[in-house]
């Protein structure tokens, strides 16, 4: 028998200002999972979070957590009655109480049970000495597992995150992820975070809902968004790419690179071969030695050295090339930093090209 998701939402609208900013979205969570919705500034994502967690009404649509509707036609239930849990990136917590009220202040029952689950949480926050502390005395990070503690606190159905880490520095941030992470599939919490950041879903997700203009464009598991994307949109929104354009003929498109299998596309369309810096290979066994076809790899294609930049782990490579378009980039693991005016050869991995109708 297949499991009620956990949170149901369908068809679901806002506008402001008779303009639409969540058109027609719908999704399902199911219990235990984490679904990010993601996207960039102003699609529509921190709006759908706040109708689910009842601070905003929608225009039309339903929500559902266990089946049961809490908004739509039939009724509105108030936020406290949801059974959700909420997070936000300024944390929120009360500066007058100490970590272990913080973290209790939701908690409903005999004196003794509500000590009982406030020191679980926070031994499961990794903060088990920190029960008469006040958020004054704790760093960003600290602060933000206090959050999380008093969140779950309620067993609640339901985690809404609204950009939670966003207001951590970069060293502490991947470190939070991991133990929130941990803490919220230990607790079996169904949750929807809402994010803008690519790295942050993928790291985090068991699914991704990519949206843009108010509407959900692509769902899936981190691999498959990000391997398949449906659209050029898509793929750079979760990297830099590169973009050779051709035209269709039959089921190929004739490119700088060789041919390409493009099926789908009418003939004489103009299509688009997008590549992630990551996948554009410097040639270096046939460097200064010219183009030697390869089945795998295609044909090398020659580009002379505009920058090179070291970014730690890789360095950037940017190329003019022979042929008309734009500079193409190359990620190259380590330090690879040749000084500009350098003539490489360059070639592309086939089985990593996505291929879509150029937008005129």
């Amino acid at each position: 028998m297949p499991q009620t998701p956990r949170l149901e939402i369908e068809n679901l609208t806002r506008s402001f200002g008779g303009q639409p900013v969540v058109d027609h979205v719908s999704l399902g969570i199911a219990p235990g999972q984490v679904t990010c919705l993601l996207g960039p500034s102003g699609c529509g994502k921190s709006t759908t979070l706040r109708m689910i967690a009842g601070v905003e009404t929608p225009d039309s649509g339903r929500i559902l957590i266990d089946g049961q509707e809490v908004c739509g036609p039939a009724r509105i239930l108030p936020p406290e009655a949801r059974g959700v849990g909420l997070m936000f990136q300024d944390f929120a917590l009360f500066p007058h109480l100490t970590v272990a009220q913080n973290v209790g202040f939701g908690l409903r029952g005999d004196r003794e049970a509500r000590t009982r689950r406030v020191a679980e949480l926070l031994e499961k926050v990794n903060l088990p000495g920190y029960a008469g502390k006040h958020p004054h005395e704790l760093s960003g990070g600290e602060q933000q597992r206090v959050a999380l503690a008093r969140a779950l606190a309620p067993r609640p159905r339901l985690m809404l995150m609204d950009e939670p880490f966003s207001g951590l520095d970069n060293r502490l941030r991947d470190g939070i992820r991991d133990s929130t992470l941990e803490v919220l599939k230990e607790e079996r919490t169904a949750v929807l975070l809402v994010t803008h950041e690519p790295d942050e879903a993928l790291r985090m997700a068991d699914e991704i809902a990519l949206m843009r203009g108010g509407r959900i464009v692509q769902r899936g598991s981190p691999y498959n968004v990000y391997n398949s994307p449906v659209d050029k949109a898509a793929a750079a929104f979760f990297s830099d790419i590169n973009v050779i354009r051709g035209v269709s003929r039959g089921a190929l498109t004739e490119t700088p690179f060789g041919e390409f299998l493009t099926p789908g596309h009418a003939d004489g369309a103009a299509v688009e071969i997008v590549i992630r810096p990551q996948h554009l290979k410097i040639d270096f066994d046939r460097a200064g030695r010219g183009p030697n076809p390869t089945p795998q790899e295609g044909t090398p294609a020659r580009g002379t050295v505009q920058r090179a930049r070291f970014l730690g782990r890789e360095s950037l490579v940017e190329f003019r090339m022979d042929f008309e378009g734009a500079p193409l980039t190359a990620a190259v693991p380590g330090v690879f930093l040749p000084k500009p005016g350098t003539v490489l050869w360059l070639m592309i991995r086939r089985d990593r090209c996505f291929v879509f109708p150029a937008k005129v």
